[in-house]
């Protein structure tokens, strides 16, 4: 039984020292991408360089998530765990919005 935990405590680290972190900023009411392409397990950084809140967020089935609104200098991160296009939008300025291509 330990022999099993040790090894799938090892795969969990290896993976996660894998995984990539990307950042994709807000600034003048877009964001830094249009679109961004990752792996399954990687994160992605939503740092906002405006003087305003933003809020980001996706209605995607593949991932749902709200970060909440949250002002410049500050940066929230997501984890994205399955493949396939996630759209990310700003509840507070709708004509900002991005495609994250989550592959295998």
């Amino acid at each position: 039984m330990k022999k099993i935990l040790l090894i799938l405590l090892t795969l969990l680290t290896v993976e996660s020292v894998l995984a990539g972190e990307y950042e994709v900023a807000q600034k003048d009411k877009k964001f830094s991408k249009d679109k961004l392409t990752i792996k399954v397990g990687d994160s992605v950084n939503f740092p906002n360089q405006d003087t305003f809140f933003h809020n980001v967020f996706s209605l995607s089935p593949l991932k749902i998530f709200d970060l909440g609104s949250y002002p410049k200098g500050q940066s929230r991160k997501v984890t994205f765990d399955k493949a396939g296009k996630i759209v990310v939008e700003c509840a507070i300025h709708p004509e900002m919005k991005m495609t994250i291509e989550v592959t295998k």
